[in-house]
């Protein structure tokens, strides 16, 4: 390997690991075939779920970002960031 792969890959002995990656392509596809079992309430149930994780790690990133900031501080600023999302989204 020469030195440009190396300074690339931060590692002379970097290589993907196929047996991770398979894993998680395993997981993905269990959990979407446990989603087109599920009846459309527990589906409205899991997606509040989802986004309330969402919500919960976007604040930890915010709260590195501005670790000054109080907590109805960045409430603020997580929903300047929904609302910065549902622009961008209606412009397409």
């Amino acid at each position: 390997m020469g030195s440009e792969e190396t300074v690339a890959t931060g590692s002379a002995n970097f290589a993907p690991d196929v047996e991770i990656q398979r894993l998680a392509e395993d997981l993905y596809r269990e959990r979407v075939l446990l989603a087109r079992k599920m009846p459309p309430e527990e589906k409205l149930l899991a997606g509040e779920e989802l986004f309330d994780y969402a919500c919960s790690i976007t604040l930890a990133g915010i709260a590195r970002q501005f670790p000054e900031a109080n907590d109805e501080e960045r409430l603020t600023i997580l929903k300047e960031r929904l609302q910065l999302r549902e622009r961008m989204e209606r412009r397409g």
